[in-house]
């Protein structure tokens, strides 16, 4: 009998490591909105935008805040000017040298990418300084992408500890001390670099793992340039270019297959790449899928693709029938790794929006040793994209 107590204070020891490790799962930050990510809950101080002060707040729910921060609100004008709130109906304003910040729960070790939205206001050269120490990235936001005034970026982050801190900082110095980027709708998402197909070189030639994507938005996340391959927000590539690459889903965009999608936009200041493992000497060919996004984007439209010393252009003839057009290069390896990369050959802006800038989509890139394929890649393409048209065809005539 006196060994029971024993055996059940064992029993409670277990009980109660399982709900301390259940805990810390639960507080491991989630893919989706950081807490207040999108600034709707309440803010205290003179800054709220119905009091129009832009003293700035004293506190804002689930962030850390120094200096000029200002809650400001969907209608908020300054001057003639008016504020734009990405999502909702309130975002956050950075005066200068201003800072929010928010500690979360990681993973040790794991890769995480940290979406937002952000609009410029006073200047046309604001920036935005984006951290989880110890990486950092300064955000460039002279260009607008879109004419709604906001644009969505994604940034990427190893995590070095389980426990970090996500800041936001205006590094600008305006005239006036309350001008500054406005950010809104921050969330988070663990992304992990996909395996490779088998016979494929190309890592996450699909593009579908990448950032967090907006559920509800038709705004896709821009890419910017980032030259650390381990920690890109669209594992196994790199942009490499002056200007971001649009990263879209099904949900918003036409896709040639799958979830998700790269449209090239800015011409050659837009340029996707990502360097393959090859055997020198041996012969390759580099395949991908070639489409448009659906988003009324001005013709012509064409890519110039490169796979090592190897580049063509693709001009998109928008078939009456398939929503895409399978191309190829074909190479012979001159080193152990090889560079493959895509840009656009013009500069497109949309039919319905000349202040939009769009391009061509590309999808589903491949990479295949020749000499250890069974079928050409090409005749895969051509076969699957005759299979496709007849399907549609028959359907269509099935319709009439």
């Amino acid at each position: 009998m006196g060994k029971i107590p024993v055996f059940r204070s064992f029993q409670t020891s277990i009980l109660v490591l399982t709900l301390l490790r259940s805990f810390d799962a639960m507080v491991l930050a989630e893919d989706g909105l950081l807490s207040n990510g999108d600034f709707e809950s309440s803010a205290s101080g003179n800054g709220t935008w119905q009091q129009g002060t832009g003293d700035g707040v004293e506190s804002l729910d689930s962030w850390s805040i120094q200096g000029t921060v200002e809650y400001v609100g969907d209608g908020q004008r300054q001057g003639n000017m008016l504020l734009v709130v990405p999502e909702g109906r309130h975002a956050a304003r950075l005066g200068n040298e201003a800072q929010i910040s928010q500690g979360i729960k990681v993973e040790k070790g794991s890769t995480y990418s940290l979406t937002f939205a952000a609009a410029r206001t006073c200047a046309q050269l604001e920036s935005l300084n984006i951290s989880v120490p110890p990486a950092s990235r300064n955000m460039d936001l002279q260009t607008l992408y879109s004419s709604r005034g906001w644009d969505a970026y994604a940034w990427a982050f190893q995590a070095l500890s389980d426990d970090a801190e996500v800041a936001f900082r205006n590094t600008g110095m305006e005239e006036d001390p309350t001008c500054g980027p406005i950010i809104d709708a921050i969330a988070l998402k663990q992304i992990t670099t996909p395996e490779k197909d088998k016979g494929n070189l190309v890592v996450n030639g699909d593009f579908e793992e990448g950032p967090w994507m907006y559920r509800n938005v038709s705004a896709g996340v821009l890419l910017p340039t980032n030259l650390d391959v381990t920690t890109s927000p669209l594992p196994g590539w790199i942009v490499e270019s002056n200007k971001a690459v649009r990263y879209i889903d099904s949900d918003h965009y036409t896709v040639p297959e799958g979830k998700r999608a790269v449209e090239l936009l800015a011409g050659k200041e837009g340029i996707i790449s990502q360097m393959v493992d090859t055997e020198p000497g041996t012969k390759y060919t580099m395949s991908f899928l070639l489409g448009n996004a659906g988003n009324k984007c001005q013709t012509p439209m064409a890519v110039m693709a490169f796979a090592g010393d190897q580049a063509d252009n693709f001009h998109y003839s928008a078939p009456a029938i398939r929503i895409y057009e399978p191309n190829n290069v074909t190479f012979t390896a001159k080193a152990q790794r090889t560079r493959i990369a895509f840009y656009s050959i013009y500069y497109n802006t949309r039919t319905d929006d000349r202040s939009s800038l769009c391009g061509p989509v590309i999808d589903e890139v491949k990479v295949v040793d020749l000499s250890k394929s069974s079928a050409d890649p090409r005749s895969f393409f051509t076969v699957y994209g005759l299979l496709s048209s007849l399907l549609v065809g028959l359907s269509v005539c099935l319709c009439l």
